[in-house]
């Protein structure tokens, strides 16, 4: 189980993702319709204005039981773990054992 502290950090992380997304969308066509270099450094300068903890790429998928923030499966949201003692369990619909 990871800790609670890193869970709420990363919950905190996708709501300011979520609540600067627009600015980040718009200032990015901004930059890719503006023929100018010098204006195209002004609205380069509005895209870092927000927090850094707002942007996309510091988002880490965590699993979802568990907090896990290594070895997810994007498919079913679990780490790796989890998924297989589901999998044992039977409690993923349409996932098998491989038995070879």
């Amino acid at each position: 189980m990871a800790r609670k502290s890193l869970i709420q950090r990363e919950r905190k992380r996708q709501k300011l993702e979520q609540k600067y997304h627009l600015i980040r969308r718009s200032s990015k066509k901004e930059i890719s319709k503006v023929p100018a270099l010098s204006d195209k450094w002004e609205i380069h300068g509005k895209l870092q204005s927000p927090p850094r903890n707002s942007a996309p790429t510091r988002l880490h998928r965590r699993c979802f039981s568990t907090g896990r923030p290594r070895a997810n499966y994007r498919d079913f949201g679990l780490s790796g773990h989890i998924l297989r003692e589901m999998v044992h369990a039977c409690l993923l619909p349409g996932a098998t054992r491989s038995s070879w």
